[in-house]
């Protein structure tokens, strides 16, 4: 989760919503992605998405089979029907996103019947640092 979090500051100095991911396979990093929506102009660039396009190139397959995503912020719909759709196994994250969060916070998404594959999450790998880089991105968007 520490390189999450390094990736959710790469994020914070870009004026972007500070969240990083990363995928881990076999206990290697395969994908490494933050929030770029504002420097790529995509709604899709989401640090989630990012790390699973990353992991897919450098695997070489899209289905992403026995893998870990570590996210900064509970994940939203979209990145939730992504981490299904790419066969992820496993997403630790760190804070709950009241907001948009769709695994516990808004929705639990996960638990749908409706999907086919089946994906396991824990919640509140360091919690206080992920919250926190949130709180001051968005204290200092209002001051």
């Amino acid at each position: 989760m520490q390189e999450a979090l390094d990736l959710a500051h790469e994020a914070f100095l870009m004026e972007e919503v500070p969240v990083g991911a990363i995928l881990v396979s076999n206990g290697a990093v395969v994908g490494r992605g933050f929030n770029q929506t504002l420097s790529r102009s995509s709604v899709l660039a989401h640090a989630e998405l990012i790390a699973i396009e990353d992991a897919s190139k450098n695997i070489g397959n899209h289905r992403l089979v026995d893998t870990i995503l570590f996210s900064t912020i509970e994940p939203c719909h979209m990145c939730a029907k992504a981490i299904i759709d790419a066969r992820i196994s496993h997403i630790i994250f760190g804070a709950r996103e009241p907001k948009s969060g769709s695994i516990i916070s808004v929705d639990n998404f996960l638990d749908s019947k409706f999907h086919n594959h089946s994906v396991s999450f824990e919640e509140g790998v360091l919690k206080d640092e992920c919250m926190e880089i949130m709180q001051r991105f968005f204290r200092a968007r209002r001051n």
